[in-house]
Protein backbone atom coordinates (compact mmCIF):
# COMPACT_ATOMS: atom_id res chain seq x y z
CA UNK A 1 0.00 0.00 0.00
CA UNK A 2 1.10 3.94 -0.17
CA UNK A 3 3.46 4.85 2.53
CA UNK A 4 3.98 8.05 3.75
CA UNK A 5 7.24 9.10 6.36
CA UNK A 6 5.35 12.17 8.16
CA UNK A 7 8.21 12.31 11.11
CA UNK A 8 10.02 15.47 11.22
CA UNK A 9 12.73 14.93 14.41
CA UNK A 10 10.68 17.68 16.66
CA UNK A 11 9.10 20.96 16.45
CA UNK A 12 9.05 23.63 13.62
CA UNK A 13 11.76 25.77 14.44
CA UNK A 14 13.25 28.31 12.39
CA UNK A 15 16.73 30.11 12.35
CA UNK A 16 20.16 29.61 12.10
CA UNK A 17 21.64 26.24 13.70
CA UNK A 18 18.63 24.47 13.37
CA UNK A 19 18.80 21.38 11.60
CA UNK A 20 16.64 20.81 8.24
CA UNK A 21 14.38 17.27 8.94
CA UNK A 22 14.37 14.97 5.98
CA UNK A 23 11.42 15.30 3.53
CA UNK A 24 10.98 11.36 2.48
CA UNK A 25 9.23 10.83 -0.95
CA UNK A 26 6.22 8.56 -0.94
CA UNK A 27 6.29 4.99 -2.62
CA UNK A 28 3.58 3.34 -4.05
CA UNK A 29 3.14 0.00 -3.84
CA UNK A 30 0.92 -1.20 -7.32
CA UNK A 31 0.77 -4.85 -6.15
CA UNK A 32 -3.53 -5.09 -5.54
CA UNK A 33 -3.42 -3.28 -9.29
CA UNK A 34 -1.95 -6.33 -11.06
CA UNK A 35 -4.67 -8.21 -9.26
CA UNK A 36 -7.34 -6.15 -10.08
CA UNK A 37 -6.32 -6.21 -13.79
CA UNK A 38 -6.30 -9.61 -13.79
CA UNK A 39 -9.76 -9.80 -12.26
CA UNK A 40 -10.75 -7.13 -14.57
CA UNK A 41 -9.28 -9.17 -18.04
CA UNK A 42 -11.18 -12.14 -16.26
CA UNK A 43 -14.59 -10.52 -16.20
CA UNK A 44 -14.69 -9.37 -19.99
CA UNK A 45 -13.79 -12.57 -21.26
CA UNK A 46 -15.90 -14.17 -19.28
CA UNK A 47 -18.90 -11.41 -19.92
CA UNK A 48 -18.40 -11.00 -23.40
CA UNK A 49 -20.39 -12.65 -26.51
CA UNK A 50 -18.58 -13.90 -29.50
CA UNK A 51 -20.07 -12.64 -33.35
CA UNK A 52 -22.20 -15.20 -34.64
CA UNK A 53 -21.33 -16.26 -37.95
CA UNK A 54 -23.23 -15.54 -40.90
CA UNK A 55 -24.34 -17.63 -44.29
CA UNK A 56 -25.46 -16.54 -47.55
CA UNK A 57 -28.41 -17.96 -48.61
CA UNK A 58 -28.09 -19.83 -52.18
CA UNK A 59 -30.08 -22.04 -54.19
CA UNK A 60 -28.15 -24.32 -56.19
CA UNK A 61 -29.60 -26.85 -59.43
CA UNK A 62 -31.25 -29.94 -58.47
CA UNK A 63 -30.75 -33.21 -59.84
CA UNK A 64 -34.00 -34.12 -60.15
CA UNK A 65 -35.49 -32.71 -63.62
CA UNK A 66 -38.96 -32.46 -62.51
CA UNK A 67 -38.12 -29.89 -59.63
CA UNK A 68 -36.23 -27.30 -61.86
CA UNK A 69 -37.52 -24.53 -61.98
CA UNK A 70 -38.59 -22.94 -65.33
CA UNK A 71 -37.00 -19.86 -66.59
CA UNK A 72 -38.58 -17.29 -69.08
CA UNK A 73 -36.08 -16.17 -71.98
CA UNK A 74 -36.86 -12.62 -71.28
CA UNK A 75 -35.95 -12.44 -67.33
CA UNK A 76 -32.92 -14.49 -67.63
CA UNK A 77 -29.62 -13.02 -67.33
CA UNK A 78 -26.13 -15.17 -67.41
CA UNK A 79 -23.11 -13.72 -65.80
CA UNK A 80 -19.37 -15.67 -66.70
CA UNK A 81 -16.72 -15.34 -64.81
CA UNK A 82 -13.40 -15.56 -66.71
CA UNK A 83 -10.22 -14.83 -66.19
CA UNK A 84 -8.06 -11.51 -64.77
CA UNK A 85 -11.53 -9.65 -63.67
CA UNK A 86 -13.25 -9.98 -66.24
CA UNK A 87 -17.22 -10.72 -66.55
CA UNK A 88 -19.36 -11.49 -69.47
CA UNK A 89 -23.21 -11.30 -70.03
CA UNK A 90 -26.13 -11.79 -72.34
CA UNK A 91 -29.26 -12.37 -71.41
CA UNK A 92 -31.81 -14.77 -72.42
CA UNK A 93 -30.90 -17.90 -74.54
CA UNK A 94 -27.91 -17.38 -76.64
CA UNK A 95 -29.11 -17.85 -80.16
CA UNK A 96 -26.54 -18.59 -82.81
CA UNK A 97 -27.63 -15.74 -85.65
CA UNK A 98 -27.23 -13.00 -83.38
CA UNK A 99 -24.28 -14.47 -80.74
CA UNK A 100 -21.98 -11.59 -81.42
CA UNK A 101 -24.68 -9.24 -80.56
CA UNK A 102 -25.79 -10.39 -77.29
CA UNK A 103 -22.53 -11.95 -75.62
CA UNK A 104 -20.84 -9.04 -74.62
CA UNK A 105 -18.00 -7.77 -71.50
CA UNK A 106 -17.71 -5.73 -68.81
CA UNK A 107 -15.66 -5.84 -65.33
CA UNK A 108 -16.93 -5.66 -61.80
CA UNK A 109 -17.14 -2.00 -62.04
CA UNK A 110 -20.12 -2.40 -64.14
CA UNK A 111 -22.17 -5.19 -63.56
CA UNK A 112 -23.96 -4.04 -60.28
CA UNK A 113 -25.88 -1.70 -62.84
CA UNK A 114 -26.37 -3.88 -65.21
CA UNK A 115 -27.64 -6.41 -62.28
CA UNK A 116 -29.77 -3.63 -61.10
CA UNK A 117 -31.17 -2.30 -64.86
CA UNK A 118 -32.10 -6.20 -65.32
CA UNK A 119 -34.04 -6.12 -62.02
CA UNK A 120 -36.00 -2.55 -62.49
CA UNK A 121 -36.79 -3.65 -66.13
CA UNK A 122 -38.10 -7.50 -65.38
CA UNK A 123 -40.97 -8.67 -62.86
CA UNK A 124 -40.26 -10.16 -60.04
CA UNK A 125 -41.50 -13.76 -60.75
CA UNK A 126 -39.65 -13.69 -63.97
CA UNK A 127 -36.10 -12.61 -63.03
CA UNK A 128 -33.54 -15.26 -62.96
CA UNK A 129 -29.52 -14.51 -62.83
CA UNK A 130 -27.47 -17.46 -63.51
CA UNK A 131 -23.71 -17.24 -62.04
CA UNK A 132 -21.21 -19.66 -64.75
CA UNK A 133 -17.24 -19.60 -63.55
CA UNK A 134 -14.97 -20.25 -66.22
CA UNK A 135 -12.21 -22.86 -64.73
CA UNK A 136 -9.64 -19.75 -65.07
CA UNK A 137 -11.87 -18.05 -62.61
CA UNK A 138 -11.12 -16.81 -59.64
CA UNK A 139 -12.99 -18.14 -55.86
CA UNK A 140 -12.40 -14.19 -55.35
CA UNK A 141 -14.45 -13.48 -58.16
CA UNK A 142 -17.25 -15.92 -57.24
CA UNK A 143 -17.84 -14.44 -53.92
CA UNK A 144 -17.50 -11.12 -55.51
CA UNK A 145 -20.34 -11.54 -57.74
CA UNK A 146 -22.38 -13.14 -55.01
CA UNK A 147 -21.75 -9.97 -52.69
CA UNK A 148 -23.00 -7.70 -55.86
CA UNK A 149 -26.16 -9.97 -55.75
CA UNK A 150 -26.88 -9.16 -52.50
CA UNK A 151 -25.84 -5.26 -52.45
CA UNK A 152 -28.36 -5.17 -55.33
CA UNK A 153 -31.11 -6.58 -53.38
CA UNK A 154 -31.93 -9.59 -55.21
CA UNK A 155 -33.26 -12.19 -53.01
CA UNK A 156 -32.40 -15.50 -52.80
CA UNK A 157 -33.98 -18.06 -55.37
CA UNK A 158 -33.28 -15.21 -57.85
CA UNK A 159 -29.75 -16.38 -58.91
CA UNK A 160 -28.20 -19.76 -58.95
CA UNK A 161 -24.69 -20.99 -59.79
CA UNK A 162 -24.84 -23.20 -63.09
CA UNK A 163 -21.71 -24.91 -64.74
CA UNK A 164 -20.64 -23.14 -68.04
CA UNK A 165 -21.71 -24.93 -71.29
CA UNK A 166 -18.94 -26.09 -73.84
CA UNK A 167 -20.07 -23.35 -76.40
CA UNK A 168 -19.80 -20.69 -73.46
CA UNK A 169 -16.29 -21.60 -72.64
CA UNK A 170 -15.55 -21.10 -76.43
CA UNK A 171 -17.20 -17.85 -76.88
CA UNK A 172 -14.89 -16.77 -73.90
CA UNK A 173 -11.75 -17.99 -74.82
CA UNK A 174 -12.06 -16.22 -78.12
CA UNK A 175 -12.88 -13.17 -76.94
CA UNK A 176 -10.49 -13.53 -74.08
CA UNK A 177 -7.36 -14.03 -77.11
CA UNK A 178 -9.39 -11.33 -79.33
CA UNK A 179 -8.73 -8.43 -76.25
CA UNK A 180 -5.33 -10.27 -76.07
CA UNK A 181 -6.04 -11.26 -71.92
CA UNK A 182 -3.69 -13.81 -70.49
Amino acid sequence: MAELDTSSGGGHKKGPGVKKGKKLSTRVDLTPMVDLGFLLVTFFVFTTTMAQSTAMNMNEPKDDKEKEKKVKNSGAMTILLGKSDQVYYYYGQLEAATISDQFKSTDFKNIRNLIVEKKKSTPLDDLMYIIKSDDSSTFKNAINILDEMTISGVKAGHYAEVVMTPTEKELIKKTEEANGIK
